[in-house]
């Protein structure tokens, strides 16, 4: 499965009332496209009104249990029709970004290329700094998921409003991380950083490269589908922190 990055309410997540940006070219270009899930949800027997309600529910308890007893919880508002964000950086840019991070805190050399569907999970650097006790980075420690929390860097375990129990991180550690990680690799501009949802990424193909019996991959720009991702997380933090919505990998 690839991975898309959604920032909005769980509410409108949950509920599948959002397009992938893949779902929304088809649909602008009049291409057929049929979204397929692992697995038969059971929030789609439900309606809009009861996933607000389950979340609302799951969003009060999370937070009870999270926010010391000597501040108000960090809440936010849960509907169907507040905007959302959402990208495709995939699994291979998501794991460039990585290596190139890692790479860099190491001063290690970055390969210049990487194949496609390459297990960034087996690199040595990314699995070194996976493990690496000094630089907790809740993005090498399987965290896919962040609330909208943002005077608190934590990272803790949990279940989430579909029962699955998984590492939860905040807004406010992403935003640190990705600060983190520009800072040691681009020292970049906002401006810059946004950018490269446009001018960097994977190579275009033509229908007939594609199509064709030789067609072969050529290998991907490792710093370029870094880039890539880079600016789709920056982008997705950005709406979530403005917006006080969670951020989600979907895949």
């Amino acid at each position: 499965m690839g991975l898309d990055l959604y920032a909005g309410t769980l509410t409108r997540y949950y509920a599948h009332n959002w397009k992938t940006v893949v779902e929304a070219w088809a649909e602008a270009n009049g291409v057929a496209f049929e979204r397929s899930t692992p697995e038969e949800n059971a929030e789609e027997q439900l309606t809009p009104e009861q996933i607000q309600q389950i979340v609302s529910g799951w969003r009060d308890d999370m937070l009870a249990s999270v926010t010391p007893e000597n501040q108000l919880p960090e809440t936010w508002e849960e509907n169907n029709d507040k905007p959302y964000y959402t990208d495709k950086p995939d699994w291979d840019a998501f794991g460039a970004m990585l290596l190139v991070a890692a790479a860099h805190t190491y001063e290690e050399t970055i390969p210049e290329t990487l194949e496609k569907d390459w297990d960034f999970t087996e690199h040595p650097l990314i699995k070194r700094l996976s493990e690496d006790h000094e630089h907790m980075l809740s993005l090498y420690r399987s965290v896919m998921f962040f609330v909208p929390i943002m005077n608190s860097t934590m990272v803790f375990r949990g279940p989430l409003p579909d029962g699955r129990e998984v590492q939860i991180g905040t807004v406010a550690a992403l935003e640190k991380e990705l600060e983190h990680i520009n800072e040691i690799c681009w020292l970049a501009k906002e401006e810059q950083i946004l950018s490269w949802t446009e001018t960097e990424g994977y190579p275009a193909k033509t229908l007939e490269e594609v199509g064709s019996e030789d067609f072969k991959p050529e290998p991907y720009s490792t710093e370029s589908l870094a880039k890539f991702a880079f600016s789709i997380f920056w982008r997705a933090m950005k709406f979530a922190k403005e917006n006080r919505v969670p951020v989600v990998f979907d895949y």
